[in-house]
């Protein structure tokens, strides 16, 4: 992870969470020092002062030697030396071999000394607030990594070691998208060397230069990744070209609890009934909105796009310069999802899915037997949609895309906006946003007849086929614990607003973190978080594309909505042709 300076997202992982992650560790360092400095008769506590010494290290993600430990006991060497060793056959402490002899070892907390910190923080926590009064922070809706924040039930632990690092030479290698989810990543590098035993090197792209450069890298002889970031709507193309494997021949899928997971984000994850990544971002796009906003204008959420077409011409007032609605209008790939998500807003997939009972059924795609479905009423409608929110949308909406239409929401010059809740840290963290504290979120409105949906949008991480085999299993164990509720949770405290899994989303510490993690959920059990609005067929960037193209020139005025609908569909018929028969 070294690769990511320069592109790292100010404000969304703030350095706050890393100093009050050590808090109460630091506390009773500090209680120790007043006891032994004040009362003579003290004797330093040897276990209590590695203990502590040892936590430091894991959660700052500093290697911890037995020297060390020792020298943090202030007892002679002798002593603080048997001390260690009642520790470790106490099963407190776990030795990992840092020499290929194993004659040199770094010492890290076991699951049972995690347990034992989590019970006994909470309880120095709420014993100090209820002795000396609170600080405030009740109603911070502020997480802290140590273990207060894991003290309440169903609450996930720490992460902890793997008992033998991970054999990569050279340090493990990733690949992924430059999103706040990820750049989370870029601060905890250290604490996630430890965990696996070796260094990380990632590289960051955006999403056009991440997808040319994973399919460079399926043509190299080997690849230069031991792990990717994929995009949904690619796992087809991805699958096809073979630059991923089919995890379930190198790994045992159920380790990963695969009901675990959103179900949409989970099965978008397949392809031709194989798996070939492992969620690590389920993030759908959703309608953020200004409830105190709609509270002053006496609206109601909007559940219809004739609901939301009337909230924004009432907000909208370009004079005391805010505005309607925020969408993805630049042209190409960031307007080629709008359309895809408008259709389905509307009912209408942008292929010719069998509809099911709560969607569409995308599990026969690999079959190669389907075609677009563009030019249709539906699509007319969800066109005619889209020309009517360029009434009340910013004067430069034709050029706004993933971040440019969350900005101003954040600034406060907007009253909604479309977004995937990745990109919710710009406003839920920025102090200053007058959206802060204020946003509810909805799945998208939908059009007569249809059913609300959430397109699910993310990443899944995958192992390129082209792995060397000797690579293949450190890989997967670090794809273990990369997407483990454990490193989840880690991601989501440390700024990231995706997940992927059930139990971290029902995580009583989570869900002070944003209510944006019970509405998702909400939409899950509801089956509203679908994933057939953008089908992960090997044509979809290119149709995704297409789409961009023709309805820019229908905002701009160019051609008429019946126009784009038709050569939208004429493109895009001709590239599922062309795919069929090269």
């Amino acid at each position: 992870m070294n690769a990511l300076a320069g592109h790292t997202h100010s404000g969304l992982a703030s350095p706050q969470a890393k100093a009050e992650s050590l808090e109460v560790l630091s506390f009773l360092d500090e209680i120790n020092d007043e006891l032994e400095d004040t009362l003579d008769i003290i004797a330093p506590s040897a276990h209590l002062r590695m203990a502590l010494h040892l936590l430091h290290g894991h959660f700052d993600g500093k290697t911890v030697t037995p020297t060390s430990m020792i020298g943090a006991s202030r007892v002679p060497y002798a002593t603080a030396n048997r001390r260690l060793k009642e520790m470790v056959d106490a099963g407190l402490i776990d030795q990992r071999p840092r020499t290929k002899t194993g004659k040199s070892y770094s010492m890290h907390p076991s699951e049972k000394l995690l347990e034992q910190w989590m019970q006994l923080s909470g309880r120095v926590r709420r014993m100090s607030e209820a002795r000396f009064g609170g600080r405030g922070r009740a109603s911070d809706s502020k997480d802290y990594y140590f273990g207060g924040s894991y003290s309440a039930a169903q609450s996930i632990p720490p992460l902890s070691v793997l008992s033998e690092p991970l054999k990569l030479p050279g340090g493990l290698r990733v690949l992924v998208h430059g999103d706040p989810t990820f750049m989370v990543m870029d601060t905890l590098k250290r604490q996630f060397e430890q965990v696996i035993g070796t260094t990380i090197a990632q590289r960051a792209f955006s999403i056009d230069r991440l997808r040319d450069e994973a399919l460079r890298n399926a043509k190299r002889p080997t690849s230069r990744y031991d792990i990717i970031a994929v995009d949904l709507p690619w796992i087809g193309e991805f699958a096809e070209k073979n630059v991923l494997m089919p995890l379930d021949q190198v790994m045992d899928l159920a380790r990963l609890d695969p009901a675990d997971f959103h179900t949409a984000g989970w099965k978008a994850a397949h392809w031709g009934g194989h798996a070939y990544g492992v969620p690590s971002q389920t993030t759908p796009e959703l309608l953020f909105y200004r409830r105190d906003l709609f509270a002053e204008a006496g609206l109601e959420p909007p559940a219809t796009t004739d609901a939301l077409l009337t909230a924004a011409r009432r907000l909208h007032d370009p004079r005391r310069g805010r505005y309607g609605i925020a969408w993805n209008a630049a042209r190409g790939t960031a307007l080629g999802h709008t359309v895809l998500m408008t259709m389905a807003d509307f009912g209408q997939p942008v292929l010719d899915l069998p509809e099911i009972a709560g969607g569409f059924e995308t599990d026969h795609l690999a079959q190669g037997d389907y075609r677009a479905t563009i030019d249709t009423e539906a699509g007319l409608r969800a066109a005619e949609f889209l020309l009517e929110l360029m009434h009340y949308s910013p004067p430069d909406i034709l050029s706004m895309s993933w971040y440019e239409r969350i900005r101003p929401y954040a600034a406060g010059s907007i009253a909604m906006a479309y977004g995937y809740t990745l990109l919710a840290p710009y406003f839920e963290m920025d102090e200053s946003s007058p959206a802060r504290g204020q946003t509810g979120y909805l799945p998208h409105p939908s059009g007569p007849g249809a059913s609300p949906v959430a397109p699910v949008g993310g990443y899944v991480m995958g192992i390129p086929a082209n792995l060397p085999p000797d690579r293949v299993r450190g890989a997967v164990e670090a794809l273990s614990v990369f997407t483990s509720p454990e490193a989840q949770k880690l991601y989501i405290q440390n700024g990231s607003r995706t997940n992927p899994r059930y139990s971290v989303g029902s995580d009583p510490e989570v869900r002070r973190t944003s209510s944006i993690f019970e509405a998702v959920d909400a939409m899950s059990w509801r089956d509203e978080l679908q994933f057939w609005p953008r089908p992960p067929v090997p044509e979809i960037v290119d149709v995704i594309k297409i789409c961009g193209e023709e309805f820019h020139d229908m905002l701009r005025g160019i051609t008429t909505p019946r126009e784009a609908l038709h050569k939208s569909q004429t493109r895009a018929d001709a590239i599922i042709q062309h795919n069929r028969n090269p």
